[in-house]
């Protein structure tokens, strides 16, 4: 990887939908250089794919709640089985196995109060693996690159 390829990534991670004709003038090379090195990339698996970014409250989410998940076993097999719940779970927007007093992060994002107390209780409530679970309303983000 080298200045070329950095610089293609910079602006692709800021807009994926950029054409290859404007991507290649940003980053000063011909079109068919250009191309020629984001299907490298691509083909690397460094880019590993392209997504919309959706305004989540114009689709009516409007609470995101961190929630810290210890888990009551620290088995595989215990982890697999949270970790399947979590992937069906719709509300779960991020799952990260993490280190220190508690085994998961969970982002999730809900369109209510009413909406995360029912996750809560029939989604992470009902699971046998889970042993405790901390809440963190999240009241604004100053910084967030996903979006």
């Amino acid at each position: 990887m080298d200045d070329f390829d950095r610089r293609i990534l910079h602006e692709l991670e800021a807009n994926g939908r950029i054409t290859n004709a404007k991507l290649a003038e940003r980053v000063n090379l011909s079109p068919s250089a250009c191309l020629r090195r984001v299907q490298t990339l691509e083909a690397s698996g460094l880019i590993k794919g392209y997504r919309a970014v959706l305004d989540r409250s114009r689709l009516g989410v409007e609470i995101t709640v961190f929630v810290m998940v210890g888990l009551s076993a620290h088995l595989s097999k215990d982890a697999r089985e949270f970790e399947a719940a979590m992937e069906a779970a719709d509300e779960v927007r991020e799952c990260h196995n993490i280190t220190g007093a508690v085994e998961y992060l969970l982002r999730v994002e809900v369109d209510s109060l009413e909406s995360y107390k029912a996750f809560h209780a029939d989604t992470l409530g009902v699971l046998p693996q889970v042993a405790s679970i901390t809440s963190h309303i999240s009241l604004g983000s100053s910084k967030d690159l996903r979006a």
